[in-house]
């Protein structure tokens, strides 16, 4: 076990291939309020991609068009290496009533298999689960009621699930929100990990620190696309600035906000 209370990463995940996604032209309005406007997007095959933005500015509707959770006007594209392949989701929070007996294995069974989770593990999941839980440093606490654990503790399984089955697209809806300082060191392994896997990551976040750190590429959205380039030229006081302003603008003339 390192430092940060995990397992040292292992064959779990074999080499996969990630697919391309397009947006193109893709609009959202719920009554008369815009959501989204023309988005023209492109996340590269392999690439560990960060969505930032202020609250309100549209990145979980953007990743739920995705998921197909919302209607929405234009084209979305997955352009897959060979046959379309597994989508993960980890979502920010999960809502759930911490007066049940649900256990952290219970709760594994429970997204990995059809079969009811009091009934068991099955064989066939058992040792992806066992490896998942130690990837995030909570095989120790597998016994324990999910209710009774720490915010943090509740993200990690929520990482650990998101393993299972091995994706080629992996969504991350504000992973690090909940996360402490050892939890961080556990996500920032398993980024390295998909990257190095050749999984896709959509990731929203926050902490733009982590962002400029981790993100192959960054994209600004605030209802329309600001700019979409490397963390270096994407994260700087001018583009921030009119990133999280009330009322967006452009910083940029050529497509995507990107340097011509």
């Amino acid at each position: 076990m390192n430092s940060a209370g995990a397992a040292p990463l292992s064959a779990l995940q074999p080499k996969v291939s990630g697919p391309a996604i397009e947006f193109a032209g893709v609009s959202l309005s719920l009554g008369r309020t815009e959501i989204l406007r023309h988005i023209d997007l492109q996340v590269a095959a392999g690439d560990i991609h960060a969505l930032v933005g202020p609250n309100g500015g549209g990145k979980s509707s953007l990743i739920k068009t995705l998921l197909g959770q919302m209607p929405h006007q234009g084209e979305l594209r997955l352009h897959w290496p060979e046959a379309p392949g597994v989508i993960g989701y980890v979502p920010q929070a999960l809502e759930f009533d911490r007066g049940l007996p649900l256990s952290v294995e219970d709760f594994m069974a429970a997204m990995c298999q059809r079969r009811p989770a009091f009934f068991g593990i099955s064989k066939r999941f058992r040792a992806a689960i066992d490896e998942a839980l130690d990837l995030v440093g909570m095989q120790g606490k597998r016994k324990r009621r999910m209710g009774a654990l720490s915010g943090g503790e509740r993200q990690r399984v929520l990482l650990a699930q998101g393993l299972i089955p091995t994706p080629q697209l992996l969504v991350l809806d504000e992973p690090m929100s909940a996360l402490d300082e050892a939890g961080i060191q556990v996500f920032e392994r398993l980024l390295q990990h998909w990257r190095a896997a050749g999984v896709t990551v959509l990731w929203i976040e926050h902490d733009l620190a982590a962002v400029g750190r981790m993100a192959d590429r960054v994209s600004g959205l605030n209802r329309q696309i600001l700019f979409s380039s490397t963390p270096r030229e994407a994260l700087t006081p001018e583009r921030l600035l009119a990133l999280f302003s009330t009322h967006p603008r452009s910083t940029d003339h050529s497509p995507q906000g990107q340097p011509a």
